[in-house]
């Protein structure tokens, strides 16, 4: 049957298109490297650094550090849409005492390095593991919800500010959620854009302009479901390294030891030889340079376009702030992995439903989804889920919290026999095949479930941990001076970032069917 004809019933399909990227992001294009293998010494005898061959999937990352001025319009953010809500933004400031050390003056960073001009562009730090994640969350939804309003699939900007006399909400005290919107729940009169989709459904309500119309969806290719995040520990270094073949033969001229090609860390170009080629500490007692002649050009953090991008088109890769990364912290990391995508931290989860039968959500006080530890490792019957709905009983709306366990329902209604009927799932994989007792864990090591990895090297360290093979841990809800982070993107469709101009075995497209 033809697509996109209403009169057989309103099949749809839409043009595939490899999605652009979100603000903010260039393209990484996904292959092969080794893992630890730019680090050719282990200063500290710990024996975290197995070299081990990886393949990463094509994906997006930020062009720089996130800067102050992009944690202030969040900040911003939450003050207009819940102005009386003080947890909330008490929550979200980062922690600027982490300026404060017994032995220096810094005091003066304390009050003015988030929010003076001066500082505006520079990397902010004090931001912990579980707030960059917040802030991944959050730029999501703006990003969407300008897309919809941009488009006229919401109502405009200026409508629904109403001239910028009031705060463009959808429901009051409910701001745009990506989830809850692709899940139908954010339409109606005040909400419809002038834009909306054609619906070609026959079931679908012709409304007062005589159209019939709907939100959008994930199938229209206009929204980015897959949303910000924080880069796995190995996508960070692989885009770090910028490894590319320049001539197609899919070979590597040279290996690195830093972002940049060369062994040493001073600029080898007349223009600018001699120059640090990144913001970190050249030994003891020498962070800049001498008056005159500062080399590095930077005391504390610098602004985050600062020095030359690596050949992905990344700034600050080395120095200026570490950098945090979605992974839990393992000594042997590299050699717990899985075969594509490596990553350690899963924690599977489920959106819980308000009502099964509509098939709606239910949200928290601020309009986002209620996320529920995952029960199981496939697809759920129907009898299960809606089981589900009577046995979740202690949940904490704000968190998302439950003490629920997996539903042992019959599965009445599914002819088909069930094999993992009953037996026991586990949605917290980040100690996924420990070799040790879990029950010391946080008890004779620092090292847990908490323990998050950060990469890249600071202001405040030496040339060593420029190396993007380098890896130290903090606590998921601590933060540093010496500490930021940049937003990564999962790349949807094609692997190959740039298809023109590259060779390609022809397919046909099948033949079309003509009834007879």
């Amino acid at each position: 049957m033809t697509y996109n004809d209403k009169t057989n019933g309103g099949f749809q399909m839409f043009k595939k298109t490899h999605p652009a990227p979100g603000p903010g992001l260039v393209a990484i294009e996904g292959g092969t490297f080794v893992m630890g293998g730019s680090l050719d010494q282990d200063v500290q005898y710990d024996y975290t650094f197995n070299k081990i061959r990886v393949p990463i999937s094509s994906f997006y990352m930020d062009e720089t550090e996130v800067a102050n001025q992009d944690w202030l319009d969040y900040l911003h953010w939450i003050v207009i849409n819940f102005p009386t809500d003080r947890e909330y933004y008490y929550n979200e400031l980062p922690d600027t005492l982490v300026w404060r050390k017994p032995l220096s003056a810094n005091e003066p960073y304390v009050n003015n390095y988030l929010r003076h001009p001066s500082f505006q562009d520079y990397p902010v730090v004090g931001v912990s593991w579980e707030q960059a994640n917040d802030y991944c969350d959050w730029r999501t939804d703006r990003m969407n919800e300008n897309i919809l309003r941009e488009t006229g699939r919401l109502v405009d900007w200026k409508t629904a500010s109403n001239d910028g006399k009031k705060v463009p909400t959808l429901k009051k005290g409910e701001p745009f959620n990506t989830d809850i919107y692709l899940n139908g729940q954010t339409k109606g009169n005040g909400i419809n854009g002038k834009n909306m989709m054609t619906d070609l459904s026959p079931t679908a309500k012709v409304g007062a302009n005589g159209k019939a119309v709907r939100p959008v969806r994930l199938e229209d290719g206009i929204l980015r479901q897959e949303g910000y995040r924080l880069p796995t520990e190995a996508e960070w270094e692989y885009a770090a390294l910028g490894l590319i073949s320049p001539n197609g033969d899919e070979n590597t001229q040279e290996g690195k030891i830093y972002p940049w090609k060369g062994m040493g860390v001073r600029s080898p170009k007349k223009s600018t030889q001699g120059l640090i080629l990144a913001n970190f500490k050249r030994g003891m007692g020498d962070y800049m340079g001498v008056a005159g002649a500062l080399n590095d050009k930077a005391d504390i953090t610098a602004p985050v376009r600062s020095y030359e991008p690596n050949d992905f088109g990344l700034y600050n890769m080395a120095g200026n702030v570490n950098e945090w990364t979605a992974d839990t912290y393992r000594n042997l990391t590299y050699e717990d992995f899985d075969g594509l995508n490596p990553f350690r931290g899963n924690q599977y989860t489920d959106k819980r439903l308000a009502d099964p039968t509509k098939g709606l959500l239910a949200k928290d006080k601020y309009g986002r989804p209620i996320l529920d530890p995952s029960k199981t490792a496939k697809k759920q019957t129907w009898a299960e889920l809606t089981a589900s709905k009577a046995s979740t009983t202690a949940a904490t709306p704000n968190t998302g919290t439950s003490t629920t366990t997996p539903s042992t329902t019959t599965n009445t209604g599914n002819k088909y026999a069930a094999s993992l009927e009953g037996k026991p799932y586990t949605p917290d994989l980040r100690g996924y095949n420990d070799t040790v007792n879990n029950v010391l864990y946080g008890r004779t090591t620092l090292i847990n479930d908490r323990s998050k990895v950060y990469k890249g090297g600071s202001w405040n360290d030496m040339a060593y941990w420029l190396n993007p093979s380098t890896r130290r841990f903090m606590d998921q809800g601590d933060a540093s001076a010496e500490v930021g982070f940049r937003c990564a993107m999962t790349n949807v469709g094609a692997a190959e970032i740039n298809p023109n101009g590259k060779t390609h075995i022809p397919v046909k497209n099948p033949p079309k069917y003509v009834p007879r």
